[in-house]
């Protein structure tokens, strides 16, 4: 019993730890909040959100890296447990450039 009791607090630990960056998944948020949206109006909103996202990323691998550390010294992922995991967020941008990038084709927009 106590050589699966092991391997299993480790791989829950793990799996509790922020994830990169480029490992998280676009949502689908739909193209419709974007169909108004001038070729202009789509490349300015495209660039805040890009620069959101880069944001967001940035403070991602820092969570991601303090969470490594913490599960190594300490066997708790800290980052993840003091809000720093911002997997949700980038989500969220990663699928507005997605619908943005799709409404810049249907457009036409170069």
């Amino acid at each position: 019993m106590k050589k699966f009791f092991l391997p299993a607090v480790c791989l829950a630990l793990v799996a509790a730890c922020a994830k990169q960056p480029d490992q998280i998944a676009a949502i689908d948020v739909g193209g419709d909040a974007y169909t108004r949206y001038s070729c202009s109006q789509l490349v300015a909103e495209k660039t805040t959100i890009s620069q959101e996202l880069e944001n967001l990323s940035a403070k991602q691998k820092t969570a991601a890296s303090g969470d490594a550390w913490g599960v190594f010294l300490l066997g708790l992922p800290l980052s993840s447990m003091s809000g720093g995991d911002q997997e949700a967020m980038i989500a969220v941008a990663k699928g507005k450039v997605q619908a943005i990038d799709r409404q810049l084709v249907a457009k036409n927009c170069r």
